[in-house]
């Protein structure tokens, strides 16, 4: 197996391990679509070397409902125009146990930042600030889920032999968390706390892990669960790499290996 082979198959049992932000549809009212859990499979779909994250968790859904003989998919990635302007995307139309189901996908990372907000769901932003929880929540139920009932999505329909009314509407929502180091032993009661995958710290504070080794993943790797043959790095030549991302105001996730082995992973921030 080749490295990028075996780099799209570790990502694949990272996406596939990861849990739902949510059980049931608890937040906004959005239900989560719930697929039951075969043993991880060998991904075998074809990915393009500069595939972005996001488009990479489509095909990984697409591999996961594939496996599963009540469902069939009816489309996918289709683009909704009105002539040619773009109105918007579906992300897939399929039947679980032959009733018709629109499903979203969103693979996202949010840090806890108690200081933005006054709600917990509020407290979950992107890595570095540009986007929220809420903000993507929101436009899921005002922009991406109402794209179905759009006068443009009706032939989409019309081909499949389908009307909206009749089809249910279901998220696939997974994230990654990372709260404060302070915070890692806590819990929080509107998400599924086993998306809590490390912390974050301040690049300024990063001197109380100098006893530690890291390794920067590139970012389609994130998606990976910690990998333990991997070319570690000291804290200093760590902190070097560090202050040249920090420097474009761009916060990475990276991996941590403590002196007893223990491995992690964290973000290092550049905003207070």
């Amino acid at each position: 197996m080749d490295l990028n082979t075996k780099n799209i198959q570790l990502q694949y049992e990272g996406y596939f391990n990861t849990p739902s932000l949510w059980n049931g549809d608890k937040i906004f009212g959005l239900k989560q679509f719930k697929i039951n859990k075969f043993p991880t499979s060998k991904f075998e779909g074809a990915i393009f070397k500069n595939l972005r994250l996001g488009k990479r968790v489509e095909r990984f859904v697409t591999h996961e409902l594939n496996q599963h003989q009540g469902i069939k998919i009816l489309a996918e990635n289709v683009q909704i125009q009105n002539g040619k302007t773009t109105v918007g995307e579906i992300d897939c139309i399929l039947t679980a146990n032959e009733k018709p189901v629109h499903l979203e996908i969103i693979y996202k990372f949010y840090l806890y930042d108690k200081t933005v907000g006054t709600t917990e769901l509020e407290h979950w932003i992107g890595p570095n600030r540009k986007d929220s929880l809420v903000d993507k929540l929101t436009k899921l139920k005002e922009k991406q889920l109402p794209l179905l009932y759009n006068t443009y999505t009706s032939k989409l329909l019309e081909k499949l032999n389908l009307k909206s009314k009749n089809i249910e509407q279901q998220v696939c929502f997974k994230a990654q968390l990372f709260v404060p180091l302070e915070l890692i032993n806590s819990s929080f009661n509107e998400i599924n706390n086993e998306c809590i995958k490390g912390f974050y710290i301040h690049f300024e504070k990063l001197k109380q892990l100098a006893d530690c080794k890291f390794y920067i993943p590139s970012k389609i790797n994130w998606l990976q669960e910690v990998q333990t043959h991997v070319k570690w790095i000291s804290y200093t030549r760590f902190y070097t790499k560090i202050e040249e991302i920090i420097k474009e105001e761009t916060a990475p996730l990276c991996w941590i290996k403590y002196p007893n082995g223990t491995m992690q992973k964290l973000f290092v921030v550049w905003w207070k």
